[in-house]
């Protein structure tokens, strides 16, 4: 869905939340480094973000979705969505990351579409779960992914999953 040229931004409907094309790898990658700069964050840099976009908009297992504060509005939210074949679950499972709202418009259910999304093509891809991350501070998303299903994930023999890392750079 490209923006109208001269469109009003401001302007205000229903949120809307679609699949990306390729032709929207610049709104995509925009709005990803502007999800870097909002975590403090100056790497990597920009036209990497633009590289990688490029390199998965047509993935058949990566997604990356926008929302607008209305139709036809510029997008204002991203996810990327990822697909894997998971032993765990005799399926596919979905991994929702980097799922962004630009600061001007959170509050007006961007967030939400774009999470809606998500599960809806998870499902209509034969998903057996979805999955995601989310600091433990930020309230907004985890109130958001707790009201759509979401739990935190506890596995035997107890206790809570806890997200590790390590960089190999």
């Amino acid at each position: 869905m490209p923006t109208p040229a001269g469109h009003d931004a401001t302007q205000r409907g229903q949120p809307e939340a679609w699949v990306a094309t390729a032709e929207e790898t610049e709104a995509v990658a925009r709005l990803l480094v502007e999800f870097r700069d909002w975590h403090g964050r100056d790497w990597p840099p920009a036209d990497a973000f633009r590289e990688s976009v490029e390199r998965l908009i047509r993935h058949p297992d990566a997604d990356f979705l926008l929302a607008g504060t209305g139709a036809g509005a510029p997008p204002a939210a991203v996810a990327q969505v990822r697909y894997r074949h998971s032993i765990w679950t005799a399926g596919d499972d979905c991994w929702i990351e980097d799922l962004f709202v630009t600061e001007r418009v959170r509050g007006h259910g961007l967030g939400e579409a774009v999470a809606e999304l998500a599960v809806s093509r998870a499902r209509a891809r034969g998903c057996r779960r979805v999955e995601l991350d989310v600091n433990e501070r930020n309230a907004p998303a985890l109130t958001l992914y707790e009201r759509l299903g979401f739990q935190v994930s506890h596995k035997p023999p107890g206790g809570r999953d806890v997200l590790m890392r390590l960089p190999l750079d």
